[in-house]
């Protein structure tokens, strides 16, 4: 992914409300079942870590995005963002 993609998407992120929260217990095998299950209705997230989490943000991020197969977009604070392409017709299109 271009810095010109990651800027585009980090844009459209700004709008969205975290979707899933990761608590104390880190990141759960029902945690990245959940986040897969949100993959097929949209292609961009935000995640929240609470904090009473002590991972840090950005392991849990390339944690969760190397079991659900997405890219990383970025992390801030105790949110991050994750990208996942439609396979058939995605959504979102991004710039070349």
């Amino acid at each position: 992914m271009t810095s010109k993609q990651r800027a585009y998407l980090k844009g459209l992120a700004m709008n969205i409300d975290p979707i899933f929260q990761i608590g104390k217990a880190s990141v759960t095998p029902e945690n990245v079942e959940g986040i897969l299950e949100v993959f097929n209705t949209h292609e961009l997230i935000k995640i929240s870590v609470l904090k009473n989490c002590i991972d840090d943000t950005k392991e849990i991020a390339t944690m969760v995005a190397e079991r659900t197969h997405a890219q990383v977009v970025q992390v801030i604070g105790k949110k991050f963002v994750l990208y996942k392409p439609f396979r058939d017709n995605p959504k979102i299109v991004l710039p070349k």
